[in-house]
């Protein structure tokens, strides 16, 4: 059991990342594909599959590489169980000048730093990625 699922998930992307891996396997919940959406939204990744056997649900998220390089160079968890991090619409910090993007998980779903800004949605701020 994980206390902390969106950090695995970070950590897996991260390490298939540093070895080059094409695609990553996480366990699926429903905010991992939110997460995912994003995150494919965003051009970070190709795509993703889900892949069921049995009770277990898999997702199987393919990687996006230009020239070799992975394009996500960075990934941080901000909003930790031990301490959750919230930010008002107006106060949603910019990563990298807006070159990577802060997810933000708010009442209409997890949304990216852009996303939430144009609607006017705070929220818990899960993680940076550059």
């Amino acid at each position: 059991m994980h206390t902390d699922p969106i950090a695995d998930y970070l950590t897996r992307v991260r390490n298939a990342v540093k070895a080059h891996h094409k695609k990553v396997d996480v366990p699926s919940s429903i905010m991992k594909r939110s997460l995912t959406e994003v995150l494919i939204a965003n051009k970070f990744f190709n795509g993703y599959e889900e892949i069921v056997d049995g009770a277990k649900k898999t997702l199987r998220i393919s990687l996006r590489y230009s020239d070799g390089e992975s394009v996500i160079s960075g990934l941080e968890r901000i909003s930790k169980p031990g301490l959750r991090v919230y930010e008002s619409a107006e106060s949603i910090p910019r990563v990298f000048n807006g070159l990577g993007i802060a997810v933000i998980s708010t009442s209409k779903g997890i949304l990216s730093d852009r996303e939430a800004r144009q609607q006017k949605l705070g929220g818990e701020v899960m993680c940076y990625i550059w």
